[in-house]
């Protein structure tokens, strides 16, 4: 019974195929942007968690000030290369402490110039960032120390100053900075950007260098702290706060003038935060859908009264009740089901140039287009209950004598 129920309901589907194609076009729009929104916030929350990790992981970044960015305005003093020794000493948990200090410089090389960023730290810079080199080599101790005219150079530096091969072309040429030459040893393997802009336009010296040649100050602008894998953030904080304030002179009753900056907890709350907008924009999309289901109901009805003779003929031979509700309730389920379909296929198809479009991965997701064709054949069930039971309890005579 089950099948004949079943086929009758198809052919009543293909029997108005420019009708049932308008009334699952409410299904296809309410699926397709369901899948697309949902795919589409996936892909950026994906791209941001990317993005900071390429800033380097387990990663605390701690800059004078007493606001995010602050940069020791209104007299702030800044960091010593000695706080960092200090806190690579005393602090258990800290894998290692890169000291930074960064300005803006035109470079020049080759008959090209180029303005980039210029950064002044050690060797633990590489690991603490997650800094890997194309081609050439990281400093020598006695590089640091000395202060060397060496420098090693990002990509989009790289591709400016020198173009040629990728990774190669640079290696070993001369590279001037303001007033002072230094020699490029080693190139910086491509990052792309980043949450701070294009991550390969900087020129990273030895922390002496920068401040002997260029800044002419001994200042820090930055102290990045990478924890050690497993370590506990929150004591691990406390005790880099206590830390800082003992060799800032700072009295119980004042504030910090330092801010820690967790780059885990941003990606978390980022996540998090982009998890909440997609979640969001996929029920307003999904508003579409009880649309699409109102548009099945109303030509159910529809469909119901112009097959009223049917529906008597099939009452009056020994059709039983469950049989007509049963036969209209699957071309319902049909419809809304057919309607997902099409709607995956639409929304895999948006979902993917959308993504190439803004840059950010696309990933498929199976779980959300088998929850959206299971949620668009509910739909066909719930709104197609009603004009089915109708069909189910007409009277027989009455039904035959319509005209």
């Amino acid at each position: 019974m089950l099948y004949s129920v079943f086929m009758l309901a198809l052919r009543s589907v293909r029997r108005n195929v420019l009708r049932s194609f308008l009334t699952i076009l409410g299904i296809v729009i309410g699926v397709s942007a369901v899948i697309t929104m949902v795919t589409l916030g996936h892909g950026a929350t994906q791209a941001i968690e990317e993005k900071l990790t390429s800033l380097g992981t387990n990663l605390l970044m701690v800059s004078p000030g007493q606001r995010i960015g602050g940069g020791g305005g209104g007299g702030v003093p800044q960091f010593t290369e000695a706080d960092a020794q200090a806190v690579a000493a005393q602090i258990g948990g800290v894998d290692a402490v890169a000291p930074q200090s960064r300005t803006n410089a035109t470079v020049v090389a080759n008959g090209r110039n180029w303005a980039t960023s210029v950064t002044g730290s050690s060797n633990d810079w590489f690991g603490v960032t997650n800094g890997a080199l194309a081609s050439g080599r990281i400093f020598t101790s006695q590089e640091q120390s000395s202060g060397a005219a060496v420098c090693v150079i990002g990509e989009t530096v790289r591709r400016e100053l020198y173009g040629g091969e990728v990774g190669v072309s640079g290696l070993g040429q001369a590279l001037r900075i303001r007033q002072f030459s230094c020699d490029v040893i080693g190139i910086l393997a491509a990052k792309g950007q980043g949450g701070m802009g294009d991550q390969d336009d900087t020129v990273l010296l030895p922390l002496h260098t920068l401040q002997r040649r260029v800044t002419g100050s001994r200042k820090v602008n930055f102290l990045m702290v990478a924890m050690a894998d497993g370590a506990d953030s929150a004591p691990l904080k406390a005790s880099l706060r206590l830390l800082l304030r003992e060799r800032r002179h700072l009295a119980e009753r004042d504030d910090d003038n330092f801010n820690v900056f967790d780059t885990q907890q941003l990606a978390e709350t980022l996540s998090s935060t982009m998890g909440v907008l997609t979640s969001l924009l996929g029920a307003v999309a999904a508003v579409s859908l009880l649309v699409g289901g109102i548009g099945i109901m109303n030509i159910m009805l529809v469909s119901v009264t112009e097959r009223t003779r049917e529906i008597g003929l099939r009452l009056a031979v020994g059709a039983l009740e469950a049989e007509v509700l049963l036969q209209f309730l699957i071309e319902a389920v049909v419809l809304s089901a057919l309607g997902g379909v099409v709607g995956i296929f639409f929304a895999t198809v948006a979902s993917y140039f959308g993504s190439r479009m803004m840059g950010v991965p696309y990933s498929f997701d199976p779980s959300i287009n088998l929850l959206s064709l299971l949620f668009s054949a509910a739909i066909g069930v719930v709104f197609g209950y009603f004009p089915a039971r109708r069909a189910a309890r007409m009277d027989p005579i009455e039904a035959l004598r319509h005209e």
